[in-house]
């Protein structure tokens, strides 16, 4: 009789839909429905394929935030947040086919083996032709990436030699501070790309350095900042609040009540602070920047802020992959969840942004009408939840960025390579530059600089003959500080970049 009952249970295995018949654990229509796509659909699909469109259609029924990160792309999501990844150290453009190295870190793997700016990558491993290849940025990132303490050989050309170079590769550390500088006497300027694992630290390094500069007050820059770790963001906070004030609080149906408080004295909870918000700026900014409105510890200066309010964390799946999923909400001090709806779907909530832009809130400020529940702040100010970070001062987008010419430049990296090819053009005299400051008046300020630019975007297929005023100094702007990015990497860029911007500009006003 078993025998018997074996063989038919195995006859009616192949028969039945699915192959887990025999097992013991019950499974839901979902399980069974992937089972069967991949045992009989028409076509071959691979496993990871299945698992990814499944996961992300259901996360994506559920809020626009949680997600399913496939176990190939999981090690490169974690580096953003850990900032820092494992490699050699050098920032690169293809120009005509060919590795143009632009910047070497200081201090880095290929800076240790003399690889220099301008330095044309030919081979590398020694079989490994890259020069005259149609090779994609991220197909060369996959051959310079490593393991720590691996060997990669590359053969170079610089000038007219040939160059062959052994490079062990490291760890690059990726900062999350882009700058950190006195930007007018007694005022500091410190500007925080995201919030990883060591954004606190490199903050309070920027911070100390700036008060014994003599700051006495600030302008902390979130612009762009589309957030990170939470608890960076409570610990940077805790730096400006007094006493033990509660910074924010979550709260999920299945996560209680979890409050963020201020636990130490900080090292600048006195001196005048304005915050720079933009509409891309996002989660832990909102954080950072709802706490000190809610305390009027801060002037919140800009655009409505983007409106993420919910929390993600981390689960790892047996296959190796992980899902980010959506456990609670945050809300400020005074109780605001500052999150934007998402009832209407995944598409019309990402369009929201967008629409900003085409009702004209970003030019002349926050159109929307406050249907939620007001707050009133210790200081008497009414703030608002349900939709992001409404600033205390308004200053409009610059519209001249958006123009379809100026476009063109800018996704063509036609400001980049110009500024590349000039400074190698005129290497010895930028070397002997000193600071960042000086650049205005040393490049692009002749009109022979100007014609030469012209050329070169015409080659690009970009005619600007006859632009306006405005756009002719939008350019001059970026182009000047692109060059300080390009000897002074990011704190120089935006050491120029800052000195035209209207809402740095409007934070100094608002600071005297």
């Amino acid at each position: 009789i078993m025998v018997v009952g074996m063989v038919i249970g195995y006859q009616l295995k192949g028969k039945t839909l699915g192959n887990r018949f025999l097992s013991l654990n019950k499974r839901n229509s979902l399980q069974e429905l992937v089972e069967l796509i991949k045992s009989r659909y028409v076509d071959k699909l691979s496993p990871d394929s299945i698992n990814q469109l499944a996961a992300g259609q259901l996360l994506s029924l559920l809020d626009p935030h949680s997600v399913y990160i496939p176990a190939m792309e999981l090690k490169e999501v974690n580096e953003e947040l850990m900032g820092n990844f494992q490699g050699i150290g050098v920032e690169f453009q293809l120009f005509n086919d060919t590795l143009n190295v632009m910047n070497v870190m200081e201090g880095g793997p290929a800076a240790r083996a003399n690889v220099q700016v301008g330095d044309k990558f030919i081979k590398v491993n020694d079989s490994i032709t890259i020069a005259g290849k149609k090779l994609r940025a991220d197909d060369v990132r996959k051959l310079l990436r490593g393991a720590m303490n691996t060997n990669v050989k590359v053969q170079v050309l610089r000038g007219n030699e040939t160059v062959d170079i052994t490079i062990t590769r490291g760890t690059i550390m990726v900062p999350t501070v882009d700058a950190a500088y006195m930007i007018e006497a007694g005022t500091g300027y410190i500007r925080i790309n995201k919030f990883g694992e060591r954004t606190y630290e490199e903050f309070m390094q920027s911070l100390e350095k700036l008060q014994k500069q003599g700051m006495k007050q600030l302008v902390l820059d979130l612009r762009g900042n589309g957030g990170g770790l939470l608890k960076e963001a409570t610990d940077i906070a805790d730096e400006f609040l007094s006493g033990d004030k509660m910074i924010v609080y979550t709260e999920g149906s299945h996560v209680p009540r979890f409050e963020y408080h201020c636990k130490r004295d900080g090292l600048f909870e006195t001196g005048k602070l304005v915050v720079l918000i933009d509409e891309t700026s996002a989660s832990a900014s909102e954080v950072l920047s709802g706490a000190l409105q809610d305390w009027d510890r801060a002037t919140i200066v800009g655009r409505r802020s983007f409106g993420k309010g919910l929390v993600q964390q981390q689960f790892q799946l047996s296959d190796g992959s992980a899902v980010r999923l959506t456990v609670a909400r945050y809300f400020t001090p005074l109780g605001r969840n500052i999150q934007k709806p998402y009832n209407k779907g995944k598409k019309e909530y990402e369009a929201e942004l967008i629409a900003r832009f085409h009702d004209g809130e970003v030019i002349k400020g926050d159109t929307a009408k406050h249907e939620t529940k007001p707050y009133k702040t210790p200081g008497g100010r009414i703030v608002y939840g349900g939709g992001g970070i409404t600033p205390d001062v308004f200053v409009p987008y610059d519209t001249t960025q958006s123009d379809p010419t100026l476009s063109k430049l800018y996704f063509r990296n036609t400001l980049s390579n110009f500024v590349y090819h000039y400074y190698m053009e005129h290497r010895s005299a930028f070397q002997s530059f000193q600071s960042a400051e000086v650049i205005p008046g040393k490049f692009m300020n002749t009109e022979s600089d100007w014609q030469s630019f012209l050329s070169f975007a015409h080659r690009d297929s970009v005619v600007l003959t006859g632009i306006k005023s405005k756009d002719r100094t939008e350019i001059t702007n970026r182009l000047q500080a692109l060059m300080a990015r390009q000897i002074w990497r990011t704190p120089g860029y935006y050491e120029v970049l800052n000195q035209a911007d209207a809402t740095v500009q409007k934070a100094l006003q608002l600071l005297k």
